[in-house]
């Protein structure tokens, strides 16, 4: 197998929690699953930071996006 497609699977493999707004307040989503419901988006963050560790823990790495962080909305 071609070093470069390994690393490029191991990118993929990587484990994505989504802070986003939700319904008034904030979310994180992960695989589909919302969680962490919070109207301050701090908490959300604190809840998506935790779930990143519990994953990382299990070996699997993982990463936190904060989607209206500055003020865009979006997708």
């Amino acid at each position: 197998m071609n070093v470069l497609t390994s690393l490029m699977r191991i990118e993929l493999e990587r484990a994505v929690l989504t802070v986003r707004r939700d319904a008034g307040g904030w979310a994180v989503e992960h695989d589909g699953e919302k969680f962490g419901h919070s109207r301050d988006k701090e908490v959300a963050k604190a809840s998506a930071h935790k779930r990143a560790r519990e994953i990382a823990t299990g070996g699997r790495g993982a990463q936190v996006l904060v989607y209206g962080e500055h003020g865009f909305f979006g997708g």
